[in-house]
């Protein structure tokens, strides 16, 4: 979801998720959801600013994004209607 808005290198995804989640990653956790991401197709690696490696999103990464803020939205209609 941090790469929806564009390109960010390792630092900028840790603090928009930190911004938005409110939970800080680890290094370790980071960088292993990111070779994850990558290994399977959904962001690829851009070239490097310096030490900085941004990342953006592929073509499949939205699609699976889309799907997900899909799934997520018919969980919180299902939870709406149980409390009303």
């Amino acid at each position: 979801m941090s790469l929806n808005d564009g390109p960010r290198h390792g630092y900028g995804i840790q603090h928009d998720i930190e911004s938005f989640a409110r939970i800080r990653l680890g290094p370790g956790t980071l960088y292993g959801a990111i070779a994850s991401l990558e290994r399977d197709g959904l962001i690829r690696a851009l070239p490097g600013e310096d030490r900085r490696r941004p990342y953006e999103m592929t073509p499949a990464g939205r699609r699976a994004l889309q799907d997900e803020i899909s799934a997520m939205t018919a969980v919180l209609r299902r939870v709406g209607t149980a409390f009303t």
